[in-house]
């Protein structure tokens, strides 16, 4: 039987619904060998997510998935197998965007408190363990019934377009690079067919290897056949090691499932033992 992993999770430290340690048991029961936790720009379950794990069947990776902006586009950067000395490095490094990203949060929910929307910032941080992002922002507006799912208030009032979401300053996605690479964690580039097209992803690999990305998520639950195919394809093309990952978040992606996305998800076990290999 083929040993499987998912290298992309969120768990209730970011804008996922379960505990690091839920997390783990859930793994396990769907037969995974191992698995990542890179809840959005922290580390603060990192190390309930490492005790949770202890004695357990299961291989994991301490990780963090930066959101970073290259020329404008935001891409998100993984940050694989940090190690619990490097935690405080990961809070300094990520501290100004940390602040930025809160004021942004902020004024969202300012302007749809001022549009009629009876939200508070402040029920929004208490059920939140970790930073808080616009999926907490609608996982508030879904639980007081002003959206039907977290995907319909991303397609509407929280969409950029919409008017009242304002990105915050991003953290450079080669200088975020260079960084996991410096605390001596793997860089991968998570999905990077959902901010990109091919065309500009080959513009930007070959800045992003000169940074020192060591690979890219090839297998991904939002992916068709042909781009996992074209994927693989320039992974190789630049060198790089394949990585997968569902993107789970629990009940906020009720459609995706830990390690099998929408179904469509194989992530081999050997995608871990590679990544590792490069520690």
């Amino acid at each position: 039987m083929q040993k499987i992993c998912d290298l992309h999770t969120h768990s209730v430290y970011s804008d996922g619904t379960l505990t690091p340690a839920e997390l783990i048991d859930q793994a396990i029961n769907s037969g995974l060998s191992a698995l990542a936790m890179t809840d959005h720009n922290t580390v603060s379950g990192l190390q309930d997510f490492i005790d949770s794990a202890a004695g357990k069947p299961i291989d994991i990776v301490p990780g963090v998935e930066f959101t970073t902006a290259d020329n404008g586009t935001e891409l998100h950067i993984l940050g694989l197998f940090v190690q619990p000395a490097k935690f405080d490095k990961v809070k300094e490094y990520i501290n100004r965007a940390s602040i930025l990203k809160e004021e942004s949060n902020y004024k969202l929910v300012n302007k749809l408190r001022k549009i009629g929307y009876d939200i508070r910032y402040l029920d929004i941080l208490e059920n939140s363990k970790g930073h808080v992002n616009r999926a907490n922002i609608a996982a508030e507006l879904l639980k007081k019934g002003y959206i039907k799912s977290i995907s319909e208030g991303f397609e509407t009032i929280l969409s950029k377009s919409y008017g009242l979401y304002e990105p915050p300053e991003r953290l450079s996605a080669t200088e975020t690079i260079t960084f996991i690479r410096s605390i001596g964690a793997v860089a991968v580039w998570a999905h990077p067919y959902i901010h990109m097209n091919f065309e500009q992803a080959d513009e930007f690999l070959p800045r992003a290897k000169a940074a020192g990305l060591q690979g890219m998520e090839t297998i991904y639950s939002l992916y068709d056949d042909e781009t996992t195919r074209k994927a693989k394809e320039v992974c190789a093309r630049f060198e790089l090691c394949e990585s997968g990952g569902s993107d789970f978040h629990g009940a906020n992606k009720p459609d995706i499932s830990l390690g099998k996305g929408k179904g469509n998800l194989v992530i081999p076990y050997e995608f871990y033992e590679t990544l590792r290999s490069l520690l």
